[in-house]
């Protein structure tokens, strides 16, 4: 894999992604129906967060009053909304940003996911595994830019 290729050759262009009114569960129901762990939320086709798997994971291990976990968190789902734990503020992309600026802010920040943006609309996003398996994939790295 080139890392000074441009994160638009990686990203995924198909982004799922919530509005900050929707329910906690509609994010657990995409989480769980597309086996991610990143939903960009997005209102006005303008990106205003990001839902991580395990943001919504802590969430639902919150204090807990019921014995029965289930129905608490069916109620807690349906009563919160995304934007009360959503991160905001968030690191974002460019699809002409390169790999390897990429790999900085993952390893400067400790998160696995940054969404791409373009003119502050959602365009992709770009994770640590689809570096890890394109890695895997081509067995190598290199950076090598290529002048335009």
């Amino acid at each position: 894999m080139n890392l000074a290729a441009k994160v638009s050759t990686l990203m995924t262009h198909e982004v799922i992604s919530l509005h900050p009114k929707d329910s906690l569960k509609a994010a657990g129901e995409v989480f769980n129906k597309h086996n991610i762990h990143h939903i960009p939320i997005v209102e006005a086709n303008i990106l205003v967060g990001m839902l991580s798997k395990s943001d919504y994971l802590l969430f639902q291990r919150g204090f807990q009053v019921n014995n029965d976990p289930k129905v608490v968190d069916d109620v807690r789902n349906e009563l919160f909304e995304i934007n009360v734990i959503m991160t905001k503020g968030i690191a974002k992309l460019s699809p002409d940003d390169r790999i390897n600026t990429a790999l900085d802010i993952f390893k400067i920040n400790k998160f696995h996911a940054l969404p791409v943006v373009e003119n502050d609309k959602l365009v992709g996003i770009l994770t640590t595994y689809d570096i890890i398996s394109k890695l895997a994939d081509e067995g190598s790295a290199e950076t090598k830019y290529q002048y335009q």
